[in-house]
């Protein structure tokens, strides 16, 4: 296994978003029992959660609800810290291992 130099925020829904999402998009595969998250890469020397979740918690907000629907219209209206904490919760680690033996592909 190689290590990434890279650290991680596991972002994942909670059912206030879960329900928006199944509202905003019916053909969504939501299981609401299932808390799959997304993983966002970021500086693996990092000290202070906070500044970092300042910093990108717009862009993940963006990123998740386009991820339901393209329609900004069915967005919900706040796109602010706090409603933020309210739509998911975040886990921060800072050691990422590609098992696979493939390079890594960035788009």
């Amino acid at each position: 296994m190689k290590i990434v130099n890279r650290g991680y925020l596991l972002v994942r829904p909670t059912l206030k978003f879960q329900t928006w999402a199944k509202n905003a998009n019916p053909d969504i595969l939501i299981d609401l029992d299932d808390r799959e998250g997304s993983v966002y890469l970021i500086d693996d020397d990092f000290f202070e959660e906070e500044p970092i979740i300042e910093q990108l918690f717009k862009k993940i907000l963006v990123q998740e609800l386009e991820a339901v629907t393209g329609e900004e219209t069915l967005w919900p209206d706040d796109v602010s810290r706090e409603n933020f904490d309210e739509l998911f919760t975040v886990e921060f680690g800072s050691m990422v291992f590609d098992a696979e033996k493939s390079d890594l592909k960035k788009d």
